[in-house]
């Protein structure tokens, strides 16, 4: 059964997400949150990275924690197995100032990685500075920067909307990227240095744009789709 939008209680969506069995260079992207949790699903190891669904999960702050928690869980679950991604990438909680934020981000991180546990589909993690640093150039980059990155990786005019569900995009361009530029490293003559060189140029100018008169730095293998602001 194809995964549609809509089709999981408590998720906007922002397009439609295709495909029952398991593919190859599928990623889900999470920016976990309690109250907003954030999901996208991308294609992109080997090629162009495709933007299949972005958008937001949501519980009630009015209901126990548990409950919540139970329920990003099985809609998580439930993700997982229509969506079939061979890889989750689950952004990495830092504790701030707000440990009450902090504590809920952690709490659905946690469940996130056990949704995928017990799917059977590998899990990996990456901090905020990893991912504007990968796809941005620079882990200081800021919400507006990144946005713009993932829209130009992604042939979008936009970034994705939500904000909670453009991070997750980012989340998942983030992991897709690092394997493309190792691949790239790996790789050997002048058409992957070609390609890498050419991406890097593309990149920086759109970084150039996001920041007139701002140091950019370009990592290899980025690339860049759309978003409304909302914060947990």
């Amino acid at each position: 059964m194809a995964c549609r939008p809509g089709e999981l209680a408590g998720i906007e969506s922002g397009g439609p997400v295709t495909g029952s069995q398991p593919v190859s260079g599928r990623v889900l992207g999470i920016d976990p949150g309690l109250s907003r949790c954030g999901v996208a699903v991308l294609d992109g190891l080997g090629r162009a990275p495709a933007l299949h669904h972005a958008g937001v999960l949501r519980t009630g702050a009015d209901e126990p924690v548990g409950g919540r928690l139970a329920q990003v869980r099985g809609e998580l679950a439930a993700l997982l197995d229509r969506c079939r991604p061979a890889v989750v990438a689950v952004e990495r909680v830092l504790f701030n100032a707000n440990v009450r934020t902090a504590m809920g981000v952690a709490q659905a991180a946690g469940v996130a990685l056990l949704a995928a546990a017990e799917a059977g589909v590998a899990a990996v993690e990456y901090t905020p500075s990893q991912v504007k640093a990968t796809v941005a150039g620079t882990g200081d980059a800021d919400k507006r920067q990144v946005g713009l990155m993932v829209a130009t990786a992604l042939g979008l005019s936009t970034a994705p909307t939500p904000a909670d569900a453009a991070d997750a995009v980012a989340v998942a361009l983030c992991h897709l990227q690092r394997h493309a530029a190792g691949a790239l490293a790996a790789g050997s003559g002048a058409t992957a240095a070609t390609s890498g060189a050419a991406e890097g140029g593309r990149i920086a100018r759109a970084a150039a744009q996001a920041q007139p008169g701002a140091p950019v730095v370009v990592a290899r293998g980025e690339v860049a789709r759309p978003g409304q602001q909302e914060r947990r």
